[in-house]
């Protein structure tokens, strides 16, 4: 597997259209720990939380087990899916380094979905009682923002946008993602399926393959199996522009 190519991160850029709360970039050589959602709140010298690995293809926590706890990703790639009706699964979102797993478990106390990572993968165990604490409701109600704002991003997304304007949305904000965490914005490996992103973004795989397609033709990016390279930001922006006209 090919990693993501470092450099000096840049000022990211407004990006209105998506489904990103702007983040700044720590530099390329800061730790993982700094684009946790809870890093100002967490002392490592007081032992900090503990840490668990998951290996590529296992869960993290299944739909209906109990709540108890919220999972910082401290390194690695998770996606989150949803059993429909009819017996297929629905990609609910993909989660990197920063980001925070079994949010949407805090009201019913149970999970409503799989947490399964897409490469070995480590996260930080935050139990939800010791989260309540005075301290630490601030930065939990920051991520609770977020993860609302990337929902109504992703319905926006399916609702209102053809298919090529969601796969520019998501190559873009993938790209302010990576960028945030002190990775290139414009080089990047993909972790997920074709498949996978189809079904997060309501797309068939054929699909996804012609539009992959379309942009390398177009001089938009380059697409070597799984990693990408964006060549012209600026013209995948000008195909959600249409969206916004």
């Amino acid at each position: 597997m090919q990693p993501a190519t470092r450099q000096t991160p840049l000022a990211p850029r407004p990006a209105r259209h998506l489904a990103l709360v702007a983040r700044v970039a720590p530099p390329a050589s800061a730790s993982p720990c700094a684009t946790c959602n809870l890093h100002a709140e967490c002392l490592p010298g007081e032992g900090g939380y503990a840490r668990k690995r998951v290996r590529k293809g296992e869960s993290l926590f299944r739909a209906g087990g109990t709540f108890d706890s919220l999972y910082s990703v401290r390194s690695g790639f998770f996606k989150t899916r949803i059993a429909l009706d009819d017996g297929r699964d629905q990609v609910a979102g993909f989660h990197m380094a920063g980001d925070m797993l079994g949010l949407e478990a805090i009201g019913a106390g149970r999970h409503n979905q799989d947490a399964i990572a897409l490469e070995d993968s480590e996260v930080c165990i935050l139990p939800y009682e010791q989260l309540l604490g005075m301290h630490m409701q601030r930065p939990l109600h920051r991520a609770l923002g977020r993860e609302l704002a990337r929902d109504h991003g992703l319905l926006m997304m399916l609702g209102s946008l053809r298919a090529e304007e969601r796969l520019a949305a998501f190559l873009l904000d993938l790209s302010q993602r990576y960028l945030a965490g002190g990775f290139s914005a414009r080089e990047f490996h993909l972790r997920m399926t074709r498949d996978e992103l189809g079904s997060y973004l309501g797309l068939s795989l054929e699909t996804v393959s012609r539009l992959f397609s379309r942009f390398q033709q177009d001089g938009h990016i380059t697409v070597q199996q799984k990693h990408i390279r964006i060549l012209d930001a600026g013209a995948l922006r000008g195909v959600l522009a249409q969206a916004l006209a």
